[in-house]
């Protein structure tokens, strides 16, 4: 078997959908094995795809470890297997963290969003020598690639891009909520403000990857004494431009803190 994912939450449901939607595998390299055995069945009829238990994996060429990071501890020593490749998309866990309780050079750390559930993900990546010479971090790549763009990153980067965009969705909600919430305190129906927002974040994404500086797109729609402008000069009073930086430096120093957690 060449793939044995290991938890199947929102993360590693889409990550399956991917992987068999772009043909990256078939259904019958691939196993699930999550505590929820009721969740597994359903998924592997669904699929097509195989249940596993942990005195299974030594029959995988390669784990995909999409566990909460608190657990790791726990399971390691169960899904430590020689010959076998590891990628790991657990927040903070570092490559270090995981050869130690893996027993092998062979691991892989990715990070990616909840963008992978619609195919549109950012995922970070990065890998020792061993595992690149094994084939591990291609693989990854092959993986990762179904389920949006993959940048391969220096590990001492990981947290920061965890910090900006794994915990970006949730940022661009809430300011997608407080659009709404402005439109509708102007008298806007909340119904038809929210998707004016969802889709005003969606287009202005689109917009901001065709110039080379987001300054360029706002200069564009702020003409000189106009409504925009007026917005504008609002946010800076209100200080959001120092938020959202502070929102990325607070989540990358707790990314830091779940790493030390994992060290001890």
């Amino acid at each position: 078997m060449k793939l044995a994912i290991v938890g199947v939450g929102k993360l590693g449901l889409s990550l399956l959908e991917g992987i068999l939607k772009r043909g990256v595998l078939s259904a019958q390299d691939i196993g699930l094995m999550d505590a929820n055995e009721v969740r597994v069945a359903q998924l592997a009829e669904k699929f097509g795809v195989r249940t596993l238990r942990p005195g299974e994996l030594a029959r995988v060429s390669r784990v995909l470890i999409s566990v909460q990071p608190r657990i790791f501890p726990e399971i390691s020593e169960g899904l430590a297997q020689p010959n076998t490749g590891y990628i790991s998309t657990m927040a903070g866990v570092s490559t270090t963290s995981l050869i130690r309780r893996l027993g092998t050079r062979r691991v892989v750390r990715v990070m990616p969003n909840l963008a992978a559930t619609i195919g549109h993900a950012q995922t970070a990546i990065t890998a020792p020598r061993e595992a690149q010479d094994a084939g591990d971090l291609d693989f990854a790549r092959s993986l990762f690639g179904s389920v949006g763009q993959v940048y391969e990153l220096q590990e001492h980067l990981f947290n920061v891009f965890t910090g900006m965009s794994a915990s970006g969705p949730a940022y661009m909600a809430v300011v997608a909520e407080a659009l709404a919430d402005g439109a509708v305190r102007m008298g806007l129906p909340r119904a038809l403000a929210q998707e004016l927002a969802a889709r005003l974040m969606s287009a202005s994404g689109e917009l901001l990857l065709q110039r080379p500086h987001p300054a360029m797109l706002k200069d564009e729609v702020a003409s000189p004494g106009g409504t925009t402008i007026a917005g504008l000069q609002a946010l800076e009073h209100a200080g959001v431009r120092a938020g959202l930086i502070e929102a990325v430096v607070a989540a990358t120093r707790r990314g830091n803190e779940l790493g030390q957690d994992q060290t001890e």
